[in-house]
């Protein structure tokens, strides 16, 4: 007996949710040339919808509040004028403008929007399922990655290196793995 292959093309129908106790968001910037910065954003949404023609929209939202890092002092500082300035910009928002599936690969290109500054990304990387949960419910897997210039969003805060360079790499690493859960 003989199986036939398909490729993905498209993602599932449906409207996804964001299932909060297993989706995470973090992000690392290289720390003083030879380590990793790293910091969480715990509080956040995304949604996904996909029609009956395939179309797809993918959206999230992120609480500039709620994010932390390994330090106090830091987590105060990443809320602080000198990078997200969470009084006055509370959200950081994604809003893709096209989705492409390829087998179990995936690009979203959109506009991402911080500190008020709105600019295009391209996030990437795999769709998992979906699959049917214990609970009766239907989940998709959705691991994406994108890296882009913290500067051009109003993130300017550096200090030089004693022997050149910055602590800070202007380069800022997101990783979101979301669960999604089918409503």
């Amino acid at each position: 007996m003989s199986t036939v292959e398909t490729t993905r093309t498209a993602l599932p129908t449906g409207t996804w949710t964001s299932d909060a106790t297993h989706s995470t968001i973090d992000f690392t910037v290289k720390h003083m040339l030879v380590g990793k910065f790293r910091a969480s954003v715990p509080t956040f949404s995304a949604s996904l919808v996909v029609d009956d023609s395939g179309d797809a929209k993918l959206e999230g939202t992120a609480v500039v509040a709620s994010i932390v890092a390994a330090d106090d002092n830091l987590t105060a500082h990443l809320a602080a004028p000198d990078f997200f300035d969470g009084e006055r910009y509370p959200e950081i928002r994604f809003t893709a403008t096209s989705i492409e599936v390829d087998g179990d690969d995936v690009s979203a290109k959109g506009d991402l929007t911080v500190k008020g500054i709105t600019l295009p990304i391209e996030l990437k990387g795999e769709v998992s399922g979906p699959a049917e949960d214990p609970y009766g419910g239907t989940r998709l897997g959705l691991d994406l990655t994108t890296t882009f210039d913290r500067t051009q969003f109003g993130l300017q805060f550096n200090a030089p290196m004693p022997g050149g360079g910055f602590i800070l790499s202007n380069d800022v690493k997101v990783i979101a793995q979301l669960e999604l859960v089918r409503s």
